[in-house]
């Protein structure tokens, strides 16, 4: 049974990272990613087109993390407090321990190797604390860039089509014994 409980919210630091809570002042930059058409080019969500649609969304995941149903981390490098970018746990599964994962990195910050080491931390988290068995990723079947990252991060293509969206494929990446953190068999 996958635990859910996300009180207190558990911050996660890596060699450069903290990854913490998303909170009102990071209005701003959630702004800015939820904006970036080129950002989004990739995801099936509504441009954000005011700041006050970056204050809705923030609230709106601080309670879904109230109430067990996700996790979403803002990224940040330990020398600074400003976001770099997100990742989330969502769509929990109790029947096959599962979850999805979801992430995305401001342009600025792309290419510094940032996600792969926010993705590492989440992975170890969700299969060593969270207790989760397989990790899947809904990745559109242009975005190469995630699909690299994905990869490299040992997860594989799903035999599970989705027909409803056939633009994406389901990456995923499966714990092989619930005792045992990601970093150990990758």
């Amino acid at each position: 049974m996958l635990d859910r409980t996300f009180t207190p919210f558990p911050i996660l630091t890596t060699e450069r990272l903290t990854l913490r809570q998303l909170v009102i002042t990071d209005e701003q930059e959630i702004f800015t990613l939820r904006s970036d058409s080129e950002i989004n080019k990739y995801l099936d969500r509504s441009i954000s087109n005011t700041i006050d649609d970056a204050k809705k969304f923030i609230n709106k995941v601080n309670e879904s993390i109230s109430n067990n149903e996700s996790l979403y981390w803002v990224i940040t490098l330990n020398n600074k407090n400003t976001l770099a970018g997100t990742i989330c746990l969502f769509s929990f599964s109790d029947e096959g321990d599962k979850c999805e994962i979801g992430y995305e990195l401001l342009t600025n910050f792309q290419g510094q190797g940032i996600m792969n080491e926010a993705i590492e931390k989440v992975i170890d988290y969700a299969f060593s604390i969270g207790k989760v068995r397989k990790l899947e990723a809904l990745i559109h079947r242009d975005n190469q860039s995630s699909i690299n990252l994905l990869k490299k991060l040992s997860f594989i293509v799903s035999n599970e089509h989705n027909n409803t969206e056939p633009d994406l494929i389901c990456y995923h990446l499966i714990n092989p014994t619930g005792d045992i953190k990601y970093r150990n068999y990758i």
